[in-house]
């Protein structure tokens, strides 16, 4: 799975891409630049150069809030990450979207397995158990509100809500279940963001996907069951 990731990543970097919210090229000197793909002609960033500094750009939001959800659309922007190695690139991505490589690694070569969300709701247990009570049109509602792309996560659903592979919200447009849209260019701009545009990088996509529900749809779940 490593070398696949890296035949990805070298694939990739035959040109600028964007992976969620950030923005990879690669430099002349064989080495590597990330920053926030809104941040693409900026100047004034500020320079980090380890891999571990992606842990803290990803920890917290522009104001200072901590970000439970590494894949929300809220990563903070005013900095360039240098790296040096492919191997430094790959441990980066990891820790700003943690698992994602692998997850698409596995979908490109047709070993990705997606569980509905029936299935991981029916699998809980402790005071996780109860959510497995949740109504479809509870569920779809929920789905349709947390893991919107624009303000709730930049994840490409590929689950279902069930065994009979119902979609697993309504409320979301198709372009959320397609691992060929770009979510991230989904979100509402925000006036911080509302800059020229011409002068802006094409860009290829590495989508985030998501096989099944994470722990805070879960949550959300059991709050909505228990609230009702």
């Amino acid at each position: 799975m490593p070398n696949s990731i890296e035949r990805v990543l070298q694939a990739a970097l035959a040109a600028p891409f964007y992976f969620g919210q950030i923005l990879i090229q690669k430099t002349s000197t064989g080495g590597f630049v990330l920053s926030h793909r809104d941040d693409e002609g900026r100047n004034d960033l500020q320079t980090f150069r380890s891999t571990e500094d992606a842990i803290d750009i990803a920890k917290y939001d522009d104001a200072g809030n901590y970000r439970p959800l590494k894949t929300a659309p809220n990563l903070r922007r005013g900095w360039r990450l240098e790296l040096a190695t492919l191997a430094e690139l790959k441990c980066a991505l990891d820790y700003f979207y943690s698992g994602r490589l692998d997850v698409f690694v596995a979908w490109k070569s047709g070993q990705l397995h997606t569980t509905p969300l029936r299935q991981t709701l029916d699998r809980q247990s402790g005071m996780y158990r109860i959510a497995a009570k949740i109504s479809d049109e509870q569920a779809d509602r929920v789905v349709g509100d947390f893991c919107r792309s624009d303000g709730g996560c930049l994840r490409t659903i590929l689950w279902k809500r069930d065994t009979r592979g119902t979609v697993s919200s309504t409320k979301l447009p198709s372009e959320k279940f397609d691992p060929d849209f770009d979510q991230a260019a989904a979100r509402a701009p925000s006036s911080a963001c509302a800059e020229a545009t011409a002068d802006k990088t094409t860009a290829a996509t590495i989508p985030l996907l998501c096989q099944e529900a994470c722990n805070l749809l879960i949550a959300e779940c059991r709050k909505v069951v228990k609230g009702e």
